[in-house]
């Protein structure tokens, strides 16, 4: 993996899943964390499971102060804040998103602000710290296969793949905008990954069996969180100090035209 020694990365939904991985991995490469996560028990035990070098706090993402509160954090206890990476997000279905006919206003407003006012609020602030910091920084965002390579047979949640989407424009008008600046913004795209969020799908027979053809890549399985860390520490280091405005798909094939065959 690529080096992060020295340096200091929030990760807004850090305390399980994906962003919990990646925390773990920025650690073992070097860094020291600040890992925002929403729910209590999922904050103590990640601060159980991270260790030294890390921080873990509890806060809402759709709160406009928990992103600023971290970085203020990071720079408190590590020094400065040179990388944010964006979780936090997950699935609408239980507030009503679905195909484009059938999704509710609760629904659409929901999913949006779970996937994606959080996400533009941790990036407003890590864009004011990092111009005002005057050193560059690293912004990752996370989106999904389903922002541009639909599956609807059994992912048809219209509301949550317009905020992947959306995700990805955020992320590249900023990489555009802010490359004078020397911050860069980049995407992770990841198909379908064993986490909490997933359990629905990974659950079904009938999906894994469309995954194994879908995600060929390994035999034909489901994402595990640690598929994404590599990416993740090398998108955040200065290995990657001249790649910006990229979205990368993990998605073990699921984006170049994978299954169902018979």
């Amino acid at each position: 993996m690529a080096a992060l020694n020295g340096k200091v990365v929030v990760i807004i939904g850090g305390t399980t899943g994906l962003g919990l991985s990646a925390a773990s991995a920025i650690l073992r490469a070097g860094g020291r964390v600040v890992a925002l996560g929403r729910e209590d028990e999922h904050v103590a035990s990640a601060a159980s499971a991270l260790g030294s070098g890390s921080v873990v706090i509890g806060a809402d993402a759709n709160d406009s102060m928990a992103a600023p509160s971290a970085i203020a954090r990071a720079v408190g206890e590590f020094g400065a804040c040179h990388g944010l990476y964006h979780v936090a997000g997950g699935s609408g279905r239980a507030f009503g998103d679905g195909p484009l006919h059938e999704v509710t206003d609760e629904g659409w407003r929901r999913t949006l602000d779970l996937n994606l006012t959080s996400l533009f609020l941790s990036n407003r602030a890590a864009a004011q710290h990092f111009m005002q910091q005057g050193t560059g920084g690293a912004v990752l965002n996370m989106s999904s296969v389903l922002a541009f390579a639909p599956a609807p047979a059994f992912f048809a949640t219209h509301a949550y793949a317009s905020a992947k989407a959306a995700v990805i424009g955020l992320t590249t008008s900023a990489a555009a905008y802010y490359a004078k600046h020397d911050i860069r913004f980049n995407a992770i795209a990841p198909g379908l990954v064993e986490t909490p969020m997933s359990r629905r799908a990974t659950g079904n027979e009938d999906i894994r069996a469309f995954v194994r053809a879908r995600q060929p890549l390994d035999g034909g399985r489901v994402g595990r969180v640690e598929d994404l860390d590599a990416a993740v520490v090398y998108l955040l280091s200065d290995a990657a100090q001249f790649v910006t405005g990229q979205v990368l798909a993990i998605d073990g094939g699921w984006s170049v035209g994978g299954g169902p065959y018979s």
